[in-house]
């Protein structure tokens, strides 16, 4: 190989598993974006989810560069890497390269040759490397841990744990769960199929939240038309599959951790379909001129829908009228896009994706819905609905 396509750097090995070892080197400002990409969360023409870092956040950038180009610094972050399968790691040879828990060596890095091909990703500390870059010190020695992978789903997993208690966008963490299958802490796992299930409906055609779900990945053109915000509906869907009250915990086996995403997302899209049709005019809105897809319209009406589709057999060809049936109930009092809201006083752009403001919908729907229904309706035999 030619040496001049390699960089080379005294590196320390630590074999934490075999499969991949840490290797703790230095690199000089400038040869970090010189091996380095930063891998940004986009989706190709064919939807499929490319990459995981969140835009770059210029202002903070601009801080970490003004304190590099100060006098007296220390800057003890290490950037953490992703290198391809190309780079070796030759173990120094002599009695004292391994009397610690570290192995010395020389780290070989494949340089872009005439392809431009970078042998490193920027799993954690895209922000510190872009300052680095634009400062006035290009020889400054970095801190650098670094893997060695292909794998794009162990470098997605990697950036989730690193940045897990750090304040990242939910919805670039939400957007990322579902591409990632190795075992995630609880509290991300848990958001992993409603988000699955959020890409189920922003993807199918036949959903009624076709294109309308913003997610990280959309480019600026593709946001301007996504109405709802990809929480409220992740929201949504976790908060019936974990309550037993919920019309989706029936199918996930807490167990197993086994979900019928399938039928859970046939429950939401026809349940979705029948509101677009009961409120034509305040569908496909934005959120400042009508409620209904603001996160406060689709958080209480998902709360209306665990009331109402446990009566509802998904499987029988009417489903989609008997739905709008239901919803008829509550159409009379509802002011999606003008009007006072009654009992709550509140007017119709007053209300915000706010938990009191979802606890007040939420409720006043729910017992107007339940009022209206006697247990006639909801379990006689004649009633089509069950």
């Amino acid at each position: 190989m030619n040496n001049k396509l390699l960089l080379r750097r005294s590196a320390v090995r630590l074999d934490q598993s075999g499969a991949h070892p840490i290797y703790q080197f230095s690199l000089r400002g400038d040869e970090l974006l010189e091996i380095a990409d930063i891998s940004r969360i986009d989706r190709t023409s064919e939807n499929i989810l490319t990459g995981y870092q969140r835009p770059a956040v210029k202002k903070h950038i601009q801080e970490i560069s003004d304190y590099l180009d100060g006098e007296e610094i220390i800057f003890p972050n290490s950037i953490i890497l992703a290198l391809s399968s190309s780079t070796k790691f030759k173990q120094s040879r002599g009695p004292r390269t391994n009397d610690g828990p570290g192995v010395t060596g020389t780290l070989e890095i494949q340089l872009p040759g005439v392809s431009g091909r970078k042998p490193g990703w920027i799993v954690d500390g895209q922000q510190r490397a872009l300052a680095i870059a634009q400062s006035k010190k290009p020889h400054l020695p970095i801190p650098v841990n670094a893997f060695v992978t292909d794998d794009l789903e162990i470098q997605r997993d990697q950036f989730l744990r690193v940045n897990s208690a750090k304040p990242l966008p939910r919805g670039l963490v939400t957007e990322l769960l579902p591409e990632v299958s190795l075992a995630l802490p609880s509290r991300l796992a848990a958001r992993r199929i409603p988000s699955l299930i959020c890409s189920m409906l922003n993807d199918e055609k036949d959903s009624p939240f076709h294109k309308l779900i913003r997610r990280p990945s959309c480019s600026d053109e593709i946001s301007k038309q996504a109405l709802v915000a990809d929480n409220s509906i992740i929201n949504m869907i976790q908060e019936s599959i974990s309550s037993p009250t919920g019309c989706l915990f029936p199918y996930r086996n807490m167990a197993t951790g086994e979900t019928d995403c399938n039928a859970i997302y046939e429950i939401i899209a026809i349940y979705w379909k029948a509101v677009r049709q009961t409120f034509p005019n305040a569908w496909g809105v934005s959120p400042t001129k009508s409620r209904l897809l603001h996160g406060v319209g689709v958080r209480a009406m998902g709360r209306l829908m665990d009331k109402i589709m446990p009566y509802i057999n998904i499987s029988n060809r009417q489903s989609l009228v008997l739905v709008e049936r239901e919803l008829q109930i509550i159409a009379p009092i509802c002011r999606w896009t003008e009007g006072t809201w009654d009992e709550l006083s509140i007017e119709w752009n007053e209300l915000q994706n706010v938990p009191r403001h979802i606890h007040l919908l939420s409720n006043f729907l729910i017992r107007y819905y339940v009022k209206s229904k006697t247990p006639k309706d909801l379990f006689t035999p004649e009633n089509p609905t069950t």
